[in-house]
């Protein structure tokens, strides 16, 4: 948070990328963690106690959020939405404590939708930050949420419209095995024809082609493997396959 006395105004942030604060919006309400990152949090420390009066001090809060590193979008004039309540999250040295969770809502308007690989990139951060803790800290915090509302957030999804030709073309060349661990289809459909999935090796997000010489046709568990890891060498040995492919046809 940041307090301009000139301005009469209040900037709070909720990184989701850097905070170890479990900031979450549940339908229009922003639950938003206060100041503190080590130890309880207290109402009446720094501007915790600006926020919490902010209905009648006459202060104006202003929230911008924060889903990909240093990029700062600012979501509007937001008022608090009922009284401040406490709950345990862990602080900066994993160590459970008390904090202050402030409900805020926008002044007009509902919040704007985030791009759907922006959520996609900070669920894959905050996995990766969670593996990172005890057991006994990640069995503290799951159930902890487990009472929790779910949070909700409307993102904004970028729909490709691949070539149905080019998807069957890759499952019929790959004659019911996954051209990537070479291992059959773990089951068939109920017409009979192996179930694979196709897959862009470059991928269109990334400005791959929708073509036959980019599309592979993998088992569930390979095509996984590549969304998350997509590693280097598993490219090299698709499009190799690819090409052999081609010179014999």
């Amino acid at each position: 948070m940041r307090r301009s006395k000139e301005t009469n105004t209040l900037v709070i942030v909720s990184n989701h990328v850097k905070s170890v604060y479990d900031d979450r919006w549940i339908s229009d309400v922003l639950h938003y963690t206060g100041m503190g990152q080590e130890g309880d949090q207290s109402l009446a420390f720094a501007q915790n106690k600006t926020l919490h009066k902010s209905s009648s001090n006459g202060v104006a809060v202003h929230l911008f959020e924060v889903f990909t590193p240093k990029v700062y979008t600012y979501i509007g004039e937001v008022e608090l939405s009922g009284s401040a309540y406490s709950e345990k999250q862990p602080d900066a040295l994993g160590r459970s404590r008390l904090v202050w969770i402030f409900p805020m809502r926008l002044k007009t308007g509902a919040p704007p939708e985030i791009p759907e690989a922006a959520l996609h990139e900070l669920n894959e951060l905050k996995e990766k930050q969670i593996r990172r803790l005890s057991d006994e800290q990640v069995a503290e915090q799951a159930r902890r949420t487990g009472r929790q509302a779910v949070g909700q957030r409307s993102v904004r999804a970028t729909q490709y419209q691949r070539s149905p030709w080019v998807a069957e073309h890759a499952k019929r060349r790959a004659k019911g095995k996954c051209e990537l661990c070479e291992g059959p289809a773990p089951f068939t459909r109920k017409d009979g024809t192996a179930y694979l999935e196709t897959h862009h090796i470059v991928w269109l997000a990334r400005d791959g082609e929708d073509t036959v010489e980019n599309t592979v046709a993998l088992c569930p568990n390979c095509h996984r493997r590549m969304h998350v890891l997509n590693d280097g060498a598993d490219v090299k040995t698709l499009q190799k396959r690819l090409l052999i492919e081609r010179s014999e046809a």
